[in-house]
């Protein structure tokens, strides 16, 4: 009978890894989460396998960022919060419960909470809390804080009230304990992500400041937060400067998400309005310690100059394998222009990404083809099986290409492609009443122009869509680009005041309630939201149901595979490309472990500063820090 009952459980475990799950029984506290099999740390997990669990702390890690800000409040829609801090997420400020792996995709790992249980028909989710979390003022992080900062991040934080929308409530068990109640059963991600509530100190927020005055968690504040994290705010120079500073009685500097981590004692982030200007303080040393470079161009003709020359700056590439986001021209269906399906297809057909690759990017770049890029959820072929059951019901309301062309954006390999693929659009906009007429693209009825504008902030924006607005002036589109700084572009995306915008839509390896940020009617009304494009479709609205629903991995698959297609099918974006690489270059005083997170590309917080190395630049650099 034992031998059958382990044979048994056996069998159980691989059904439920097989599924996507731990497997743990339902109701049993986890200290580890995972939406993909379990963690290769297991529950006995020590540190990262990439850090150096003896790094030294110290030194000081100097950043640049272009733009200003204007709060130290990231969890509201006004204002501009200051680096360090973020809108999702605790930031160098605040922990959350459970922290995300570095290493590893779907996965989280203990912080403020030390373990956490669902049922089986995943209804609830229940954090115990540790008991030596504390804020920085030294008075211990309660059930009370996390259920206030529930209540009061889902009421005010857009992305938290998408993406915690079916969590009801949240109530004390004990005083270690919190448990969070859904309005529907069956949602296999919820209890995980949980996990990402950034927890703010009640008493605080709810005191009042220096002058007496209470203070505002709704409002944007310059005054400096009590936190709970790894940094708190030292110094700032409203809109110019924030300096941070490592808490050197850290109450979780010793957990295993933390060891070997977080080693810089400062953190200085230095505000520059002008693109330019920030690569010469690059360049030149003091302000910008390591730059992640994005631009092919000048990864492959800029990085020439003296501190190269000499190896005080140092140029790597780190390769990763996590999922590739989908980037590409968001074609606003708020705009009148952009509503009809044909048009837009017309409009993704002149991108030609083959001739900008060789040219412009050094063949660095691949064409992005998914927006699940990377990974197995990323559509390909024809629809079949369980992917093809989903869509059938919604065959009526889908393009017929859909089921019967495998999707495929046009390749400039020769140069009668161009001609090919130029007259594709040509027909495609007749179709939709708009034909050529004096060298224009105008409206067969009023005569009015096919004009739009591309919106940007830096010289990327504008390498990029030269090329492609120069293809479609061959066929009579008046599409111009407009650079404005930064702090002006993020509140007209913010409020969808645009034609077109590079939009960036990243993803992970299991895609949940975030769903509904992209692509949700709802979130096509809410400001700040990440649907750009303004869909509204009940098929999508649907599909991103599903996912959220499903009820094993293979389901999760299929229907993610039928959303892909979807949203494919539509086009949505003229999609772009990505590089499956993380490019940085740094100044020479640096220490890392020869092993970094492919899962991330690079983990800089796992770095540390060679003391010598730092004083010997600054002798050689003036002003280099």
């Amino acid at each position: 009978m034992m031998v059958g009952r382990t044979l048994l459980r056996s069998m159980l475990a691989t059904a439920l890894l097989a599924a996507g799950l731990q497997a743990t029984r339902a109701d049993e506290w986890r200290t580890t989460s995972s939406l993909i099999g379990e963690s290769k740390y297991g529950e006995n997990f020590q540190h990262y396998d990439y850090v150096n669990p003896s790094a030294p702390k110290g030194g000081t890690l100097n950043s640049v960022l272009l733009g200003t800000y204007d709060s130290f409040n990231p969890y509201v829609v006004q204002g501009s919060p200051a680096a360090g801090l973020v809108g999702f997420g605790g930031g160098l400020l605040y922990d959350t419960l459970m922290e995300q792996a570095t290493d590893e995709g779907s996965v989280s790992h203990p912080l403020i909470a030390d373990a956490y249980k669902y049922p089986a028909d995943y209804s609830s989710a229940t954090y115990r809390l540790d008991p030596r979390a504390k804020w920085h003022d030294g008075q211990p992080i309660t059930v009370d804080d996390v259920i206030w900062s529930f209540q009061v991040l889902k009421a005010n934080s857009p992305q938290y009230s998408r993406y915690f929308e079916n969590v009801t409530d949240a109530v004390a068990i004990s005083d270690r304990e919190v448990e969070f109640h859904f309005n529907q059963k069956g949602n296999r991600e919820l209890p995980k992500i949980l996990g990402d509530l950034a927890v703010l100190p009640k008493h605080w927020w709810e005191g009042t400041d220096a002058n007496g005055k209470k203070r505002d968690v709704t409002k944007p504040t310059l005054e400096i937060p009590l936190g709970s994290a790894a940094y708190k705010i030292a110094s700032f120079k409203p809109g110019s400067e924030i300096v941070w500073q490592r808490v050197p009685d850290y109450w979780a500097a010793k957990l295993p998400v933390k060891i070997g981590r977080e080693n810089f004692d400062t953190r200085r982030y230095t505000y520059i309005l002008d693109d330019n200007a920030a690569w010469l303080a690059f360049t030149k040393g003091g302000l910008e310690d390591v730059n992640r470079e994005y631009s092919s161009r000048k990864w492959a003709t800029a990085y020439n100059f003296p501190a190269i020359r000499a190896g005080d700056v140092i140029k790597k590439d780190f390769q990763t394998r996590s999922p590739q986001p989908m980037q590409g021209f968001v074609l606003n269906q708020r705009r009148p222009l952009f509503q009809d399906r044909l048009v837009r297809e017309a409009l993704t057909i002149p991108f030609d990404f083959e001739s900008m690759n060789r040219t412009l990017f050094f063949g660095f770049n691949t064409r992005t083809s998914s927006y699940f890029q990377g990974t197995e959820l990323a559509s390909s072929g024809l629809p079949r099986g369980k992917e093809l059951e989903i869509l059938e019901k919604y065959r009526d309301k889908l393009p017929p290409e859909l089921f019967s062309q495998e999707f495929k954006l046009p390749v400039y390999d020769s140069p009668q492609a161009e001609r090919k693929y130029l007259k594709q659009a040509v027909d495609l906009f007749a179709k939709t009443g708009w034909i050529i007429k004096g060298g224009k693209m105008v409206n067969a009825k009023t005569g009015a122009p096919f004009k739009f504008e591309i919106l940007g902030w830096n010289d990327t924006d504008q390498v990029i869509a030269s090329p492609y607005i120069a293809n479609l002036r061959k066929i009579g589109v008046d599409a111009t680009l407009r650079i404005i700084d930064q702090t002006q572009y993020i509140n007209r995306v913010n409020n969808f005041d645009f034609d077109v915008v590079t939009g960036l839509f990243g993803q992970s390896e299991s895609p949940g309630n975030e769903q509904r940020d992209f692509w949700s009617s709802k979130a096509a009304d809410a400001p700040g939201s990440r649907n750009l494009m303004g869909i509204k479709d009940p098929v999508v609205d649907a599909l991103v149901d599903r996912i959220i629903f499903a009820t094993d991995r293979d389901d999760l698959v299929a229907a993610t595979h039928a959303l892909d297609r979807i949203l494919l099918w539509n086009f949505y974006v003229v999609p772009q490309y990505y590089r499956s690489a993380v490019w940085l270059a740094y100044w020479n005083k640096f220490k890392f472990p020869d092993k970094q997170p492919a899962y991330v590309g690079a983990d800089i917080d796992s770095w540390w500063i060679d003391p010598d190395k730092e004083k010997a630049l600054a002798a050689k650099y003036k002003g280099l820090n």
